[in-house]
C-alpha cells in the first residue's frame, strides 16, 4: 500500500511556504514545494485572510500538491510563549500546577485562548514547562483560511518549536550551546539549544524594519522598497571600508547595517538574559535561517560582532530532496524550509518538542475525519445486512408463494368436499325433519284420545258435546310463536324451507248442551266442570265461560267451558 504524502504549510507574516514530503525507509524526502509572498505589509492592520487564501491557492497550483490533511506552523510573534520553573511536586499533580501557571502567566482569559505545554529539562536538573498560547479568534481565522482552500489542518505548531525539531534532526554533534537566529520579516526568533534544554524568545527586529527605513529614505511605497531591498541590500562594512559608488546602494546598505546593529544589540541582551536568568551557557555556534538572513554579509557581521562561529542552517543535512527539484532552486529557498522540515518530522518521528495549538473546532473535525472510515465500514455493514435480509425475504417470498399455491389448491379441493358435505347435511336435515315430525306424531297420537276421553267421560246423562276447539293460547295471553329449527344451506345459497312445526295446545274450548228433562239446572254443568278440574290433564283454571239463562219454553241448556290444560301439549 502506497504511503500517503505529508503536507506541511508555513504561514509567515510576509510569505507562505508549502511542501510535500514522503516517508522513504524511515527518512524524509521532499518531493514538492512552493514559496510565495503575501503581497501585504506585515506591519499593517489589513485583514490578511483573503491574501492567505489566494496565496495558498497559488502554492497548491504551483507545487502540484493535492489538497488533504496538512500540518501548519504559525509565526512565533503571534504566539505568547513563556518558560516557567515548576516546583517539586508529585507526578500526579504536575498538570494541576501547569494549569495554575498558565492562568498566572497567560495575559488573556483562558477561555479566550488555545494553549498547550511541553515539559523540558531545567538548568539544575529540575523540570521546567514551556507554555504556548494564542488567541482563539486568531487561530480560528487562520484555520478557516486553510480549510477554505481544501486543505484540512490536523496540527498547528509554532515556528520556533518546529525549527528546533528540524535542527535537532539534522545536526548530530552540536556544541554545548547553539543559538539559532531565525530572521523573518516582522520579528526574529532566537532559539537557545543545549543538551535536553531549549529556550526561545522573539525580538521585534527583522527584515521589515529595513523595508521601512528604505521607504522613509526614498519616500517610496512598500512594494518598491521591498524590490529595492532585494536588488541592493547588503550589510555595509562601515569604518574604514570604502562605500559603494552607487548612492542608492549605499543608502540601502546603511539601512541594512542600522537594522543589523539593532539586531546585534538584541542578541547580546538575549544572550546575557539567558545566561543570567536561565542558567544557560555562552553560545558556541550561531545558525542563521529565515528569509532576511540571506542578505549578503549577515553572517560576517554577526560573527565579527558576537565573536561566535556563525553558519547558515541547512535543513536538508539529513533530509533528501527529490531529483525533479533543481538543486539551485532548493539552495535559493533552503533558509526558509526549516519549519516545513520540522513539521514533517512530527508525523514521522517522536520529536523533542511537540505542542499543538489546533483549535477545538478543528480538533473535532480531525477526530470526525478519523472516524469516517469507521462510519463508512458501519454503513457498509448495515447495507450488507440489509442486502442479506432483502435476499432472505425475496427467497422467503418465493417459498411462501409456492406454499400459498399449494394451500390454495388444497383449499379448492376442500371447498369441493365442503360443498358436497353441505348438500349431504341439507338432505340429512330434511330426513331428520321428517323423522322428527313422525316421532312427534307417534308421541302425540294418544294425547287427543286421552283428552277426549277425559272430556267425554265427565259428561253426565243428558249432556251432549256440540264442538271441541283446541286453543294455542288462553284468552288474555300473548300467543307463543314456536321457534323454527335452524336450517343450513350452501354458501351463498338460501336455506331450505323449514319443516312444519307441531301445533301447541294450551286449552280446549268445549261447547255443549243439556236436555232439560235430565239436566234440570246449571248445577249439573258446574259438576261437569269440577270433574274436568279433577282430571290430571286439566288445571284448576278450567271455568264455565258461557251459560245463558234457560228460557221457559226451551228444551235445552247451552254452555261453554274453557278447559285449561295442566301442561301445554304439542299436537
Amino acid at each position: 500500500m502506497a504511503k500517503k504524502p505529508i503536507l506541511t504549510l508555513d504561514i509567515g507574516s510576509h510569505s507562505l511556504k508549502l511542501a510535500e514530503f514522503m516517508d522513504v525507509r524511515g527518512g524524509l524526502e521532499m518531493t514538492r514545494y512552493a514559496v510565495s509572498e503575501l503581497g501585504v505589509d506585515p506591519q499593517s492592520d489589513t485583514d490578511r485572510s483573503q491574501y492567505i487564501i489566494t496565496t495558498i491557492h497559488d502554492l497548491i497550483r504551483e507545487s502540484g500538491c493535492k489538497p488533504g490533511p496538512v500540518q501548519v506552523t504559525i509565526s512565533g510573534h503571534s504566539v505568547f510563549s513563556r518558560f516557567v520553573k515548576l516546583p517539586p511536586v508529585e507526578p500526579e499533580k504536575v498538570f494541576q500546577i501547569i494549569q495554575y501557571e498558565a492562568q498566572q502567566n497567560v495575559p488573556f482569559p483562558m477561555n479566550e485562548v488555545v494553549w498547550d505545554y511541553q515539559l523540558i529539562s531545567g538548568a539544575s536538573g529540575d523540570v521546567d514547562v514551556m507554555l504556548a498560547a494564542i488567541k482563539s479568534d486568531i487561530i480560528d481565522g487562520i484555520c478557516d483560511c486553510v480549510r477554505f482552500t481544501g486543505l484540512v489542518p490536523i496540527l498547528v505548531d509554532v515556528a520556533p518549536m518546529a525549527l528546533y525539531n528540524a535542527v535537532r534532526y539534522n545536526y548530530d554533534n552540536l556544541p554545548a550551546c547553539t543559538l539559532v537566529v531565525d530572521i523573518g520579516a516582522r520579528s526574529t526568533d532566537l532559539i537557545f539549544i543545549e543538551a535536553g534544554r531549549i529556550f526561545s524568545r522573539s525580538v521585534p527586529v527583522a527584515g521589515n524594519q529595513i523595508t521601512q527605513l528604505i521607504m522613509n529614505e526614498f519616500a517610496i511605497s512598500f512594494d518598491d522598497a521591498e524590490a529595492m531591498k532585494k536588488a541592493h541590500a547588503y550589510v555595509a562594512f562601515g569604518g574604514a571600508y570604502e562605500g559603494p559608488q552607487s548612492e542608492t546602494v549605499d543608502k540601502v546598505s546603511k539601512s541594512v547595517r542600522s537594522m543589523m546593529t539593532r539586531l546585534h544589540q538584541e542578541l547580546n541582551r538575549s544572550i546575557n538574559f539567558y545566561r543570567s536568568q536561565q542558567g544557560g551557557q555562552q553560545p558556541a555556534l550561531l545558525l542563521l535561517t529565515g528569509g532576511s538572513s540571506v542578505i549578503p554579509y549577515t553572517d560576517t557581521f554577526l560573527r565579527e560582532k558576537l565573536r561566535v562561529e556563525t553558519d547558515y542552517f541547512n535543513p536538508f543535512n539529513n533530509v533528501a530532496v527529490a531529483e525533479q527539484i533543481p538543486a539551485e532552486q532548493v539552495g535559493a529557498h533552503a533558509c526558509e524550509m526549516g519549519q516545513l522540515v520540522g513539521l514533517a518530522l512530527r508525523q514521522l518521528h517522536t520529536c523533542p518538542i511537540e505542542v499543538n495549538l489546533l483549535p477545538p473546532k478543528a480538533e473535532e473535525e480531525k477526530k470526525f475525519k478519523q472516524k469516517q472510515p469507521l462510519f463508512a465500514l458501519a454503513a457498509a455493514t448495515v447495507l450488507m445486512i440489509l442486502a442479506i435480509w432483502i435476499a432472505y425475504y425475496a427467497r422467503s417470498a418465493k417459498a411462501t408463494e409456492i406454499i400459498r399455491g399449494r394451500i390454495e389448491s388444497r383449499v379448492s379441493e376442500l371447498t369441493t368436499i365442503e360443498r358436497n358435505l353441505i348438500e349431504a347435511e341439507t338432505a340429512m336435515s330434511g330426513v331428520e325433519s321428517r323423522i322428527g315430525k313422525l316421532t312427534r306424531l307417534e308421541a302425540s297420537r294418544g294425547v287427543w284420545r286421552n283428552l277426549l276421553g277425559e272430556i267425554s267421560g265427565a259428561l253426565t246423562d243428558g249432556m251432549w258435546l256440540v264442538r271441541i276447539r283446541p286453543l294455542e293460547s288462553l284468552p288474555g295471553e300473548t300467543p307463543v310463536v314456536p321457534a323454527a329449527p335452524a336450517a343450513r344451506g350452501r354458501r351463498g345459497e338460501p336455506a331450505p324451507p323449514s319443516p312444519v312445526s307441531a301445533t301447541r295446545v294450551a286449552g280446549i274450548e268445549i261447547e255443549g248442551i243439556g236436555y232439560r228433562d235430565k239436566i234440570r239446572s246449571g248445577e249439573e254443568i258446574s259438576q261437569y266442570r269440577d270433574k274436568l278440574r279433577e282430571s290430571p290433564l286439566f288445571s284448576e283454571k278450567t271455568e264455565i265461560t258461557w251459560q245463558p239463562p234457560a228460557r221457559p219454553d226451551a228444551s235445552i241448556l247451552e254452555f261453554k267451558i274453557l278447559a285449561v290444560l295442566e301442561e301445554p301439549q304439542e299436537l
